[in-house]
């Protein structure tokens, strides 16, 4: 029983450590979880000529009545819905225009290329 007694008193400064570094690390992923990922960060007053058009249309369908099944495929066919239209749709992430995109998994495998050294 005493030798229990002197491991655990000899664990008590590692485990104050692990304690440390757990709390760190959970402090740190969750103020930071934007720094994950590197991506295009836009300018706030971008496109707010569209986001108006697209917010007047929609104030423009809300009052009137509810459009027919024609009228709707026929306004859905023009772009992504029927009120936003084909606005943006050149900025959207699709599979056709995502073949070059790098994935989180590899931005990881890069970064750690790099702290290791090591290539797979």
């Amino acid at each position: 029983m005493k030798n229990m007694t002197s491991v655990l008193s000899l664990l008590r400064p590692v485990r104050f450590l692990i304690v440390a570094f757990t709390c760190a690390l959970v402090l740190v992923s969750n103020a930071f979880p934007a720094f994950a990922i590197e991506s295009y960060k836009s300018d706030p007053t971008e496109a707010t000529t569209q986001l108006l058009e697209t917010q007047k249309k929609t104030d423009e369908i809300g009052r009137s009545a509810p459009p027919g099944l024609k009228k709707v495929q026929e306004e859905s066919n023009k772009g992504l819905n029927e009120v936003q239209g084909d606005a943006d749709i050149d900025k959207m992430k699709r599979p056709e225009n995502s073949q070059a995109a790098t994935t989180v998994e590899d931005e990881v495998e890069n970064l750690l290329e790099k702290v290791t050294g090591n290539k797979k």
